[in-house]
């Protein structure tokens, strides 16, 4: 392998077929993961060209979006989301194709149970009809989220067509202090980038900080690097995320000699970035989003903005009209009426314990409808065995069944009227949760959980 190269350059070139007459680059995708909204137009496409799936055992399927989390019946009262679902079955079967369907054991949201299962690894190409495919970066993968012509494409030739995007290193030095999460590292870096600032990048963090995350931590991250506008984002494979993928259900037999073309992917010591950009992790604080995008946080301890920069000015107008929030006023404070755990960003079981060990004991505020989401059927089990499911209970919180849920509400969980939502999700957009005039308050899952016990959005720290 050349010096000076980075995971991108190596993995980009290891993947590499040609270069087309437009000048994209053909790539093959060693893992295609599929779920049940984004698949369905594909899989037409192709029966309408008399073309099969290439190479059905490059992917695995699951049900994630549509599911209701609050019963495990079928069908489905929503006729639509019952068509989806039959689809996706009836596809995979035909295809040859690994599916984890509804109520499964391994069942779950698409990027959650990947890992679980030893599919996401590194030095792979990873693509999915979703946004946050960005998540399986984590592992030191190229993971692309795309759209549904390019699922049929993939489907088809196990090839996608992309531009290789240049590349920025984000370092984030010293450490983070007590009460400080990856969730709040994240919101950090788009702050300060802004959410179109990784437009026609992928992002490399690296750092002491990344060093000492978990691999969950690290794929809460990862999962954003979209918020921030970055094609993809990953981490350098290293010994925490080889302990990850040591014994899981698909990680090669040949642990050891895997372990070898890991580490060979890693970027170079001395390699060349387009961009570096530093954070000091002991500045970053406890965020929280106020406005209509993920850029548009603040630290729980300080202020809604006076005013935004001349390029964001419409939008700063928007979000203030959409939240009827005012410049200068601070978030901690701001009385919520849901409190929503779950979601690709924050519904693994290292989310749920914290949030736990924040509501143990306690009872959620009257005024709150609180809801706890799993990631993946192992997410649940695993929860119920250490007790989670009661502690939550306990407390006022309604458990459900794994799938995406309030996240981007495709399903019955749903925000109302102008209902104020703690969310430990990833997106804050208008209309996101299900509502027009709903909004969204993006947090850790700790800050979720201490603001549901206070009914207003509070400083999970005092609870530590």
């Amino acid at each position: 392998m050349v010096m000076r190269s980075t995971l991108l350059d190596k993995v980009w070139a290891q993947h590499k077929v040609k270069t087309l007459r437009s000048g994209m680059d053909q790539i093959f995708i060693g893992l295609h993961l599929i779920h049940e909204v984004t698949s369905p137009q594909a899989f037409a496409m192709l029966g309408e060209r008399a073309l099969q799936v290439a190479f059905p055992e490059n992917s695995a399927a699951t049900v994630d979006h549509i599911v209701p989390t609050d019963e495990g019946t079928r069908p489905f009262r929503d006729p639509l989301a019952e068509e989806m679902l039959r689809e996706l079955e009836q596809n995979t079967e035909a295809a040859g194709i690994r599916f984890y369907g509804f109520l499964h054991p391994e069942q779950g949201i698409v990027h959650i149970m990947g890992p679980e299962l030893g599919l996401t690894q590194p030095g792979m190409t990873i693509a999915c009809g979703d946004s946050h495919t960005s998540t399986h970066g984590a592992f030191g993968a190229l993971a692309m989220g795309i759209g549904t012509s390019q699922v049929r494409d993939v489907l088809a030739t196990g090839c996608l067509a992309a531009v290789k995007p240049k590349l920025r290193r984000i370092e984030v030095n010293g450490s983070l202090s007590e009460g400080v999460y990856a969730k709040d590292v994240i919101l950090r870096i788009i702050y300060d980038l802004g959410v179109n600032g990784g437009i026609g990048y992928a992002y490399e963090y690296g750092g002491p900080v990344f060093d000492n995350l978990s691999m969950e931590e690290r794929m809460t991250i990862c999962n954003m690097s979209i918020e921030g506008g970055a094609r993809m984002g990953y981490v350098n494979p290293d010994e925490t995320t080889f302990e990850y993928l040591r014994g899981r259900k698909w990680v090669p037999d040949n642990f050891e000699k895997a372990t070898q073309y890991w580490r060979s992917v890693a970027s170079d010591v001395d390699a060349a970035y387009d961009d570096l950009y530093r954070i000091d992790g002991t500045s970053i604080q406890p965020m929280v989003s106020w406005g209509i995008n993920p850029g548009q946080s603040v630290a729980v301890a300080e202020n809604i903005p006076d005013a935004a920069p001349e390029t964001e000015e419409a939008v700063f107008k928007e979000a203030l009209e959409h939240t009827g929030f005012t410049t200068g006023e601070p978030i901690l404070g701001k009385k919520i009426d849901v409190a929503f755990l779950g979601s690709c960003t924050n519904g693994r079981i290292s989310d749920l314990r914290i949030a736990a060990s924040i509501v143990k004991g306690k009872k959620v505020a009257d005024s709150v409808r609180a809801i706890v989401v799993p990631g993946s059927g192992a997410v649940k089990k695993q929860a119920e065995e250490e007790g989670l499911n009661r502690i939550f209970a306990e407390a006022g919180f309604q458990w459900r069944n794994p799938g995406c849920s309030m996240c981007l509400a495709m399903n019955p969980d749903k925000l109302s009227g102008r209902e104020l939502c703690a969310s430990s999700s990833n997106r804050n957009f208008k209309g996101r949760q299900g509502s027009k005039s709903g909004r969204t308050l993006l947090m850790s899952p700790a800050m979720v959980a201490a603001s549901a016990v206070e009914g207003r959005v509070a400083d999970h720290r005092e609870y530590l």
